[in-house]
């Protein structure tokens, strides 16, 4: 298993090694999802998550070049005011500002004619407005279904010039369409009251198309965590029998919708078309005379826990970034220990400086390999992918982890530790060479330097920086006092129990990254989404109810119990 994963390591570095990022057109979708996750912990005060976001979008925007200087400029002041604000309401409106400073720079590199795109807008919905009056005009019901069905796929098609020009024109024009939405979905459809409803509607996007914004303002902040307190007392209400209070509360969830709706639509693209299909029907349905109660909770359930998925960080602390160098560095450094030792014991006390050389040097190339990863990871051919890859890369870490903890645990006895160093030693004195330790040492820090790049390639887009580096720093704190206890105890301490501990550790982590890695994959549509309902989500261990992140960790589990059971045959 280790030799595997020596060469696993080795080769991937020379795979990162050999790569060559490829330039590619300027994208700024990711740093508008950096925007969107800042706005959204502060607007649910998680400070720490959201200065993540921001320093996400400050070296994403550090890669960034553009002509336009002033603009550039402007997007460079307004993100050092959001960066440096002392108060939630600063933070919020240097983060708006810092979105529209974005826009305009976008617009500059790519100018287009607003007023033509309106006209392009009216012009290419007004044949299936025109299908819908006609539809409404004749009273008939299915035609009336099929009209506006045709009338909404049409929006979707062409609603970005709106959505873009004026999120408040874009936010009436969708509400009153889901209001269309419901009276049609109704036990008795309404004519004129679906008739009134189509006038307004009618007379917003005739504004837009004249360039008039006279949308009414949604007024207060939302976040996801809004959503799912209007869900939380929906269902209250269906509890106590009270559809009608029900539907008025998934009504006030409809009109705050375009509001809060791309904090969804960027990370889960499903989640966001059923949610504008299907709440305008809930609406509905819980005014009809016989009301599934049942069903209608159900659906509400899922939507609730698909939202608490979105919201739901997979935060990672110091101690996970700390735990995966010690464990690496504990490994290197015992065989380093183990080298110099020998070379005492026989006499070549002068000879250690090789061991020491070795070493560093593994440490040298392993710094190298960390900045080709970096340069990778930050390269703009990626922008568009780069959460498909964190979740990939994790799961590689979650499976290079299950082997580590395997080999840890067979290391957890004093026989299998001792067996173990003395075939490291054995391989370097045979050959008789002085080199050879020097090759064995350089190899051993190369090789945990290797691994602990998949480990952190894992975890480490989903970190703050500076708890990140902290996590490091204290790892290298604790391996020098180890190294320094172990040199004045001289092998008096039982290492195989650190192994034992480090054990728990890696399996618990290997756990927390297979959660974290897969809901990854989740979010961008990769795998499905299975909601377990009655479970939280609990991100400080990478839980979240899905049948598909939850096999995953059980397969975890289920390797962690045959490590065991085969140790205790085998023992």
């Amino acid at each position: 298993m280790k030799h595997f994963l020596t060469r696993c390591s080795i080769l991937i570095c020379l795979i990162l090694t050999l790569a060559i990022p490829v330039q590619a057109e300027q994208s700024y979708s990711h740093l508008y999802i950096s925007i969107s996750d800042a706005l959204i912990n502060t607007k649910q005060d998680k400070d720490a998550e959201a200065k993540l976001a921001l320093e996400q979008f400050s070296k994403d925007w550090a890669s960034v070049t553009s002509e336009h200087k002033e603009a550039k400029d402007k997007v460079n002041d307004i993100l050092a005011q959001a960066r440096e604000a002392s108060s939630k309401e600063d933070r919020l409106q240097a983060l708006s500002a810092l979105s529209n400073a974005l826009r305009a720079l976008e617009k500059q590199e790519n100018p287009v004619d607003e007023a033509a795109q309106r006209a392009e807008f009216g012009t290419k919905f007004k044949p299936s407005m025109k299908a819908f009056e006609d539809a409404l005009a004749s009273g008939d019901i299915p035609a009336i279904e099929s009209a506006y069905k045709d009338f909404n796929t049409k929006w979707n098609k062409i609603e970005r010039p709106v959505r873009e020009q004026s999120m408040a024109m874009y936010g009436q024009i969708e509400t009153q369409m889901a209001f269309i939405r419901i009276s049609l979905a109704s036990e008795k459809p309404d004519i004129d009251s679906m008739q009134s409803q189509y006038e307004e509607l009618k007379q917003s996007i005739e504004d837009f198309v004249a360039g008039k914004d006279t949308a009414q303002v949604v007024e207060g902040e939302y976040s996801l965590a809004t959503l799912i307190t209007y869900i939380d007392e929906a269902k209250g209400l269906i509890d106590a029998g009270d559809y009608k209070g029900a539907s008025d509360k998934i009504r006030e969830f409809i009109k705050i919708w375009p509001s809060v709706e791309i904090d969804i639509s960027t990370r889960n693209g499903s989640l966001y078309t059923r949610i504008e299909s299907d709440m305008p029907i809930l609406v509905s349905d819980l005014l009809k005379s016989q009301v599934d109660a049942k069903a209608i909770k159900s659906k509400l359930n899922t939507f609730r826990t698909e939202i608490e998925l979105i919201q739901g960080a997979s935060d990672y602390t110091l101690w996970d970034a700390a735990l995966i160098l010690l464990r690496e560095g504990l490994e290197a450094l015992l065989i380093i220990l183990a080298l110099a030792s020998f070379l005492e014991r026989a006499g070549q006390k002068s000879m250690r400086k090789w061991i020491y050389i070795g070493a560093l040097a593994g440490v040298l190339l392993s710094a190298v390999a960390a900045i080709l990863m970096s340069t990778i990871f930050r390269s703009a051919t990626i922008d568009t992918s780069r959460e498909l890859m964190e979740g990939y890369i994790g799961l590689l870490a979650a499976a290079m982890m299950i082997g580590v903890g395997i080999w840890l645990h067979s290391k957890s006895s004093v026989a299998s530790w001792n067996r173990y160093i003395s075939k490291q030693l054995g391989s370097a004195i045979s050959n008789g060479s002085v080199l050879a330790m020097a090759t064995v040492s350089f190899l051993s820090v190369f090789r945990e330097g290797a691994e602990t790049l998949i480990f952190y390639a894992g975890i480490a887009p989903k970190m703050e920086t500076s708890q990140f580096m902290l996590g490091i720093l204290v790892a290298f704190l604790i391996l020098a006092i180890l190294a320094f206890v172990l040199v004045k105890a001289s092998g008096k301490i039982p290492i195989h129990k650190f192994f034992a501990v480090a054990t728990v550790l890696i399996y618990v982590l290997a756990f927390k990254i297979i959660g974290a890695s897969l809901h990854t994959l989740q979010l961008r549509g990769t795998i499905s989404t299975t909601i377990v309902d009655g479970l939280p989500v609990i991100s400080m261990i990478g839980f979240y109810p899905t049948a598909e992140t939850m096999i995953g960790q059980v397969f975890l589990l289920v390797l962690v119990l045959a490590a065991i059971i085969y140790k205790k045959r085998k023992n």
